[in-house]
């Protein structure tokens, strides 16, 4: 299953993890920015770079996504609207969203979206910290391992 990463605000050490694991796990892994990007010369790492503009990344993921693929974002709504098309959704910070998470950190962006809007300083998100970069690296074998499995199930490796 391709990986789809919302790469206009992905940190570098997350870009590295993903492109390791792709080189490792011979799984496709595309970049999607609306800026020219510098990615390493391999079969499994691409880059696609789409026009300026709000969401417009995050459009085209969705009009690539299939079911079961996964996307690292930051971006809250996006991961929402890649949960309702079947997909799963990793945060650069190490949380894997789902169906039964998702509503409530929606609820929260609002809350600290309408804050903001009245003037109160919400202040942003913490470094990203080695605890983070563990968590997300954690999840995303997860992911490979389970995919992996998987495709056994469907080549006949595995009864």
């Amino acid at each position: 299953m391709p990986i789809w990463v919302d790469a206009d605000a992905c940190p570098k050490v997350i870009k590295e993890i993903l492109f390791r694991a792709a080189e490792r796990t011979a799984t496709s892994v595309t970049l999607v920015a609306n800026r020219l990007l510098s990615i390493p010369s391999s079969h499994y790492i691409s880059a696609l770079q789409v026009a300026d503009g709000f969401d417009v990344a995050d459009s085209e993921i969705i009009k690539r996504l299939e079911a079961g693929d996964l996307v690292i974002t930051a971006d809250v709504p996006l991961a929402a609207e890649v949960i309702a098309k079947g997909g799963q959704a990793l945060d650069p910070r190490g949380e894997m969203h789902s169906a039964d998470t998702i509503q409530a950190r929606l609820t929260m962006r609002d809350l600290m979206d309408t804050l903001r809007a009245s003037g109160i300083d919400t202040g942003g998100p913490s470094a990203l910290t080695q605890r983070h970069r563990q968590l997300f690296a954690k999840h995303l074998d997860y992911y490979l391992m389970t995919q992996s499995k998987q495709q056994d199930r469907v080549d006949g490796k595995l009864e």
